[in-house]
C-alpha cells in the first residue's frame, strides 16, 4: 500500500507528532478558489472527472507534457476518455508532487490505495464514482470527511454573494463558509473596455450609478460592507508585485475619468492608480479589522492561443522575477507610519525571495499580537515538499515559525485538502528530524503547542472568524 500510514515521517518523533497531534486538528482553509455555489447547493459530481480534473491546472500542464491531446484535457472529451488520459499520466509524474497528491487524493476519501495507471485506471475510475454516488460523496459530506472548519472562498466585489447567504441560511453543522474579498479587477484602468465593464457589473451589486471616482469609492464601501456583514475577514490581491508610486486623490481622478471614458490608460498612469488603490483597500480593511493578503511573483497568461481558447487560469503561467523589495516596503511602511496597517500575509512565488518575505515582515511587527504580518505558506509551484521545507526553514531562521498560521489548499477541487496532510506530514517530519539530530529536545511540552498552532490554533485566533455565519 502506498501511502503508508508514516508517509513522509522518517523518525518515531516525527510520527508522534503528526498522528498524535496534527492528523486530528480541523482544517481552516482561508484561501481558496473552490465555487460557494457548489456548497450551497451540496453539489453531487457526475463524476470523479467532474470533481478531479475539471479546473485542475497543475494536472492539465501534466498531461499537455505528456503529450495527451486538448481535447482530452479541457476539450469535448467524455469523462472516462480524460480520466484514462489522466491515469496514463500519473506513472510519468514521479518526481512531481502530483504523484504523491494522487495518491492522497484517491485514498482519501476513496480508500483507493491501488497505484493508478492505465492498468488500474477502470477499477479506480467506477470505485471513485460509487462513492460519489454515495451519502459520504456530496460536497458538505466531503468537507465534513476531511475535518474542514472553515472555507473562504475567493470573491469579486461585484459578485452578489447570493450562494453564501443560502448556504447560512441551510447550514446545519457544517463549515464556516466565508467570502474573501478580490478586487482585482479594479487594477485594469489599462484595459478600459474590461474595466468599464466589471465597474458595470460593480454598479449594479452596489446600487450605485458609477460615473465618477466619488461614486467608485462608494460602491467599493457598499460592497466591502455587504461582505463583512457575510462573514469576511480577508482580502486577497494576485499582483505581480506592489506598486507605490506617489499619487494624489486628483491623479486618481483623472486617471478614473480617462478610464472610465473608454480612452487608453498608459503604464505610467496605470502603476500610479495600482499604488492609489491599493492603499485605499488597504485602509478599508484596516478599518473593519480584516486580514489582508497579497499573492506575488506569478507572470500569468502566458499562452496567448490557450489563452483565447481557455480563458485565465487554464495552466498557462509561470513564476515571475519581478522587483518586489523596495516597493513593499514602501507600501507596508507608508501604513505603518499612519498607524493603518493590517495584519498582513504575504505570499512569494519566486523561491530566490524566501528570506526577502521572511524578513519584510519583520521589518513592521508592532508588538499588538504574536505575528501580525505573516510569510505565508508556500504557494503555487511551490507547494511542495522542497518549497514547504524551504519556506519553513527560512521563516523559522529569521522569525518565528510558532506563530505561523499554517497551510491553504488555495485549490479549486474538493479532493485538495489533502495538501493540509501532506503539509503537516512535512512539518512534522521536519521539526522531528531536527529532534533526531538533537537539534532540538524530544520535548512534547515545546513541540506540541507548536504543531498544534501552525497547523490549527493560529489561522483560528488570527482570522476571527464570526463564530457563525449570518443566516438571511
Amino acid at each position: 500500500m502506498f501511502p503508508g500510514d508514516d508517509f513522509l515521517l522518517e523518525s518515531d518523533a516525527a510520527a508522534a507528532l503528526y498522528h498524535e497531534v496534527a492528523a486530528p486538528l480541523p482544517c481552516i482553509d482561508f484561501h481558496c478558489h473552490l465555487p460557494p455555489a457548489q456548497i450551497a447547493a451540496d453539489h453531487r459530481f457526475r463524476s470523479v472527472t467532474e470533481i478531479w480534473l475539471d479546473g485542475d491546472h497543475y494536472k492539465w500542464r501534466a498531461m499537455r507534457t505528456a503529450g495527451v491531446p486538448e481535447a482530452a484535457i479541457t476539450g469535448p472529451a467524455d469523462d472516462w476518455t480524460k480520466f484514462a488520459a489522466w491515469a496514463a499520466t500519473v506513472p510519468l509524474t514521479v518526481g512531481n508532487p502530483l504523484f504523491h497528491w494522487t495518491c492522497l487524493e484517491l485514498r482519501t476519501p476513496f480508500g483507493i490505495t491501488d497505484r493508478l495507471d492505465a492498468r488500474t485506471a477502470r477499477s479506480a475510475y467506477d470505485r471513485a464514482n460509487a462513492f460519489l454516488a454515495g451519502p459520504a460523496g456530496t460536497v458538505r459530506a466531503l468537507l465534513a470527511g476531511f475535518n474542514v472548519e472553515v472555507v473562504c472562498s475567493t470573491d469579486d466585489p461585484s459578485d452578489s454573494l447570493e450562494a453564501h447567504r443560502d448556504y447560512a441560511a441551510t447550514r446545519r453543522g457544517g463549515p464556516g463558509l466565508f467570502p474573501t474579498w478580490r478586487p482585482d479587477r479594479a487594477l485594469s484602468v489599462d484595459q478600459p473596455e474590461a474595466f468599464n465593464a466589471w465597474l458595470d457589473r460593480l454598479g449594479a451589486a452596489s446600487g450605485t450609478d458609477i460615473r465618477c471616482i466619488t461614486d467608485f469609492w462608494d460602491a467599493l464601501e457598499t460592497r466591502h460592507a455587504a461582505f463583512h456583514e457575510a462573514g469576511c475577514r480577508a482580502s486577497d490581491h494576485g499582483l505581480e508585485a506592489i506598486d507605490a508610486e506617489p499619487w494624489t486623490d486628483a491623479d486618481l481622478a483623472r486617471i478614473f475619468d480617462r478610464a472610465r471614458r473608454g480612452a487608453a490608460v498608459d503604464a505610467a498612469a496605470a502603476r500610479v492608480w495600482h499604488s492609489g488603490l491599493l492603499h485605499r483597500f488597504a485602509l478599508m480593511d484596516q478599518a473593519r479589522g480584516w486580514v489582508q493578503q497579497y499573492h506575488l511573483g506569478a507572470l500569468r497568461n502566458n499562452n496567448t492561443r490557450l489563452l483565447r481558447a481557455l480563458g485565465a487560469d487554464s495552466g498557462c503561467d509561470s513564476i515571475g522575477d519581478f522587483e518586489q523589495a523596495r516597493p513593499l516596503a514602501r507600501f507596508l511602511d507608508r501604513l505603518d507610519a499612519e498607524g493603518r496597517l493590517a495584519r498582513t500575509i504575504l505570499y512569494n512565488l519566486n523561491p530566490r525571495d524566501n528570506e526577502l518575505f521572511a524578513t519584510m515582515i519583520g521589518n513592521f511587527q508592532d508588538g499588538s499580537l504574536p505575528g501580525k504580518l505573516q510569510y505565508g505558506a508556500a504557494w503555487w509551484f511551490l507547494d511542495q515538499r522542497d518549497g514547504m521545507e524551504a519556506q519553513l526553514r527560512a521563516l523559522a531562521n529569521l522569525g518565528l515559525l510558532a506563530t505561523f498560521v499554517g497551510m491553504v489548499t488555495d485549490s479549486r477541487s474538493f479532493l485538495s485538502y489533502s495538501r493540509h496532510e501532506y503539509f503537516r506530514r512535512i512539518l512534522c517530519n521536519w521539526l522531528g528530524e531536527q529532534v533526531r539530530r538533537g537539534w532540538l529536545p524530544p520535548d512534547r511540552d515545546l513541540l506540541d503547542p507548536l504543531v498544534r498552532g501552525v497547523c490549527y490554533e493560529n489561522a483560528r485566533r488570527y482570522f476571527r472568524f464570526p463564530t457563525d455565519p449570518p443566516a438571511r
